[in-house]
């Protein structure tokens, strides 16, 4: 075989999600290392892609891919699954995608986690898929080199929120947090960016930006090329979710030197040392806190910035992450 053809699989590509960012970043590491990709997005309710001639299929967030994969009927071509974060925080343990997941993952020649956490997961609910999953860390898009702020007011202290309108992210709760702190700190701002993904949630938020909009800003819908401007304009980077697979987002802004605050859930638990690489909080008063000690210490955000931006580099390169899933479309096509 002179060239390697993989097709990766995702949903909603054309929106700036986590899915289509790690999409992306896994296509363009796979060209340098002279694999040829092309990107599919199933989106439910639109026509179905039609499946190109490749040696591999990499599917992404194993209940869309399902969708995809089963509706196509049987196909020769093998397949491999990343599970993504919500179909293994929820899917996995929802009645109406549970079946449909294990069957998709049992059809896997092989099954990409991001951590430890998920591989134990997995261990735990589907003990047959032990030996066929891989943990391969988040690789880190690049913005740098970034000389552009987009900050208003200079004496202005932003937090920035990357993350799409849905219930899972838990944006209310950064808004809730931040508003009575924001009474002794009219210089505080928060920056919401991200598309909206569930018009319920989005009806919730919307009325607190409202609420809050001397203080708030709604960026919308950014395309990812462009956000490397909003990071270097924030002071903190904030994830409130519920749950999370691997954040991109955090990686992102640590990549760039820029301290996060973070909830204590084990998807982040894996990235961010507290205290070290920035901080994981366990409710208001912890958030509280934290956001004090960020506001009043520069040192502490230029330490912990630094902190952060080594770790990235050390553990999650793009060109490592390319580099171990060239090493598992081998083992599949039996080319080692």
């Amino acid at each position: 075989m002179d060239t390697m053809k993989i097709v990766l699989v995702t949903p909603y590509y054309h929106q700036p999600r986590g899915n289509s960012v790690t999409v992306e970043r896994i296509s363009l590491g796979l060209h340098g290392l002279g694999i040829t990709s092309e990107i599919l997005s199933i989106t439910k309710n639109d026509p179905l892609p039609k499946l190109p001639a490749a040696d591999l299929v990499h599917g992404f967030n194993a209940s869309e891919f399902h969708y995809f994969w089963d509706s196509r009927g049987s196909s020769r071509i093998p397949y491999l699954v990343t599970l993504t974060g919500t179909d293994i925080n929820y899917g996995l343990f929802n009645e109406k995608t549970r079946a449909s997941i294990i069957r998709t993952l049992e059809g896997a020649k092989a099954i990409h986690v991001f951590n430890r956490a998920a591989k134990e997961l997995l261990y735990q609910e589907v003990p047959g898929l032990k030996d066929n999953i891989h943990v391969i860390p988040q690789g880190t898009h690049d913005f740098s080199p970034i000389r552009v702020r987009v900050k208003e007011d200079p004496d202005c202290f932003i937090f920035v929120l990357p993350a799409g309108i849905r219930r899972v992210k838990n944006i209310p709760s950064a808004i809730s947090m931040l508003a009575p702190l924001c009474e002794g700190n009219p210089k505080i701002r928060l920056w919401i960016v991200g598309p909206i993904i569930e018009d319920g949630e989005w009806d919730h938020v919307q009325k607190k930006i409202d609420e809050n909009s001397h203080w708030i800003r709604y960026w919308g819908e950014v395309p990812h090329a462009e956000m490397g401007p909003i990071y270097q304009s924030a002071d903190v980077v904030l994830n409130t979710s519920l749950a999370e697979g691997q954040s991109s987002a955090i990686l992102e802004a640590m990549a760039m030197g820029i301290p996060v605050l973070v909830s204590d859930i084990a998807g982040n638990r894996e990235i961010v040392q507290h205290g070290k690489t920035g901080f994981l909080y366990h409710g208001k008063q912890d958030f509280a806190h934290y956001v004090h000690s960020l506001i009043r210490d520069k040192g502490l955000r230029e330490e912990m910035g630094m902190m952060g931006k080594k770790y990235v580099q050390t553990h999650h390169s793009s060109e490592s992450e390319a580099l171990a899933l060239q090493n598992i479309y081998c083992q599949i096509l039996k080319l080692l």
